[in-house]
């Protein structure tokens, strides 16, 4: 993908602080951890999934500007599909990224960008982290980049699946201390998903 034209990041500026408003006010969003955040340099954040509201709200709390996968099928609504397509957003296969969607989520993070992901799949059906999928760590590995745990809590008293509309709600995001390609590199798939999955526990007992 090309450089993003100006209006692209006044256009993603715009809709963050749109929505850290919204937040504070609707949500009384308490974000911690930001000093965690790595400042440069690719980024998987890996998060729990409790509602629809996880993707903004996780991601308005980074100082740096956040990329996202959406199921295919929202780009079948046009409204929708206009806007996640102004946000560069990555289409997500039905059965998982898809071979498209790996090799561009690749190539945003080898050029530095922050990726975020939910590793559940779906999401919560109670509001608990539910099982990780396997495989979600080959992102982190093949583009060298580090993973930054994360959680989010309160969303799915706001908004859980059941319910066709967002309610209000009391929302906290916490950020984890990163896993650095160094620490990543002496780990095998089964033991780094292990450790990201303590770590956004971590976090979530953190959030409550």
């Amino acid at each position: 993908m090309a450089q993003r034209s100006l209006h692209s990041r006044l256009w993603y500026v715009f809709l963050r602080y749109l929505l850290q408003l919204t937040a504070v006010l609707v949500y009384r969003i308490r974000v911690t951890g930001r000093e965690n955040v790595p400042a440069t340099g690719g980024v998987l954040l890996v998060s729990n999934h409790q509602s629809h509201l996880d993707p903004p709200f996780v991601g308005i709390g980074c100082p740096r500007r956040m990329n996202y996968l959406a199921r295919r099928s929202l780009f079948r609504f046009a409204p929708f599909r206009w806007l996640i397509k102004s946000l560069d957003v990555i289409p997500l296969d039905r059965g998982g990224i898809g071979i498209s969607g790996i090799k561009e989520s690749l190539r945003r993070l080898k050029r530095g960008e922050m990726l975020m992901i939910f590793p559940e799949g779906t999401r919560s059906y109670d509001g608990r982290i539910g099982r990780f999928m396997p495989g979600f760590t080959a992102l982190a590995v093949r583009s060298g980049t580090a993973i930054l745990p994360a959680a989010i809590d309160g969303a799915y008293r706001a908004w859980p699946r059941r319910q066709t509309f967002p309610g209000w709600g009391r929302i906290r995001v916490h950020y984890g201390e990163p896993i650095l390609p160094a620490e990543i590199a002496v780990l095998d798939e089964r033991e780094l998903s292990a450790e990201v999955e303590r770590r956004v526990h971590e976090c979530f007992a953190r959030c409550r």
